[in-house]
């Protein structure tokens, strides 16, 4: 199927005739009426029922037709869009991110550079962290949120924050009686399963976890690698293991409990990247933007280091 049969088809269910839909079209009847006879074809049902008149609607075409209603919305969007870019009227920021960072600033920090700058549209795309470093030298994104470490001589990273690592155990578990902000060793761990994600591509935030569990010489039970942080904190509700998780994943599950690691230097970046050549005011913008959230102490920054801000005392901020 192409977008002229969709046309075609949602032309004549909204008139209810060929003949009203062939005058909207700007064609003859005949290669209308084919048409539509060779989206029918394709998905091997009868959209319309051409025994009535007007022309009525099947119970399959109704659902066609208000998806279809849907697809060619969005293709008019897009064309517009894009037109809209071409002719420097709007611009385009292309973002690539990894899940985590938005339960994070990055919502506060878009809402706000949707305000600075309206006539700018954005694109999301979830990529790792070191795919994002790849996406800027071919100029499929323009600024990266990720959180492996890496240098490239042509991508400038910022450090935004440090954030905290947490463990999310079962609500039963006995290292659930205490408080969040109140230390789990690491040695707790021992003789336990713990679920790391993603399970590729690697390096990742799965190696991060296990060189500081190898640091802290653990002995685990188990290592059991998930694709994505959600099923990885699904398991632990359902007391298939422990995980350790940034500490702004608190605010995403409340059938699981948080414990901070006692261990101030584990923690996992955020970081933001963008092309070393970059002229625009985008990232400047959005650096002053960060500074202006990380002072208003929100509660997914509560156990993190501010790394854009004045020189603190060391420790992170909400402890």
């Amino acid at each position: 199927m192409d977008l002229r049969q969709l046309r075609y088809f949602a032309t004549v269910a909204r008139e209810r005739s060929f003949t009203r839909a062939a005058e909207q079209l700007h064609i003859a009847q005949p290669p209308l009426s084919r048409q539509v006879q060779l989206l029918e074809e394709e998905l091997g049902v009868r959209l319309l029922s051409r025994d009535s008149r007007p022309v009525q609607l099947t119970e399959a075409g109704r659902q066609f037709y208000e998806q279809a209603l849907q697809l060619l919305g969005r293709v008019e969007q897009l064309k517009l869009a894009t037109q809209q870019i071409g002719r420097g009227e709007r611009r385009l920021l292309s973002i690539g991110l990894v899940p985590s960072v938005l339960y994070g600033e990055l919502p506060w920090l878009l809402r706000r550079l949707r305000k600075q700058v309206p006539d700018m549209d954005f694109q999301f795309i979830e990529m790792m962290s070191l795919q994002q470093l790849e996406a800027l030298r071919n100029g499929r994104i323009d600024l990266g949120f990720g959180r492996i470490p890496a240098n490239f001589p042509d991508i400038t990273r910022v450090v935004l924050r440090e954030e905290r690592l947490v463990v999310a155990c079962p609500h039963d578990s006995p290292y659930a009686a205490h408080p969040t902000g109140t230390p789990l060793p690491f040695a707790a761990l021992a003789g336990h399963r713990l679920i790391v994600y993603p399970k590729e591509p690697r390096p990742s935030f799965a190696d991060q976890v296990l060189s500081l569990v190898r640091r802290h010489q653990v002995q685990l039970l188990d290592i059991q690698e998930v694709n994505e942080m959600q099923t990885g904190l699904g398991m632990v509700a359902a007391e298939a293991g422990l995980c350790i998780v940034p500490a702004s994943a608190e605010l995403l599950r409340s059938d699981v409990h948080y414990r901070l690691l006692d261990d101030e230097h584990a923690t996992s970046p955020v970081i933001m990247s963008y092309r070393a050549n970059d002229n625009s005011s985008i990232p400047e913008l959005i650096l002053r933007l960060l500074k202006e959230l990380y002072a208003e102490k929100h509660a997914w920054a509560k156990y993190s280091y501010n790394r854009l801000g004045e020189p603190d005392s060391g420790e992170p901020d909400g402890l």
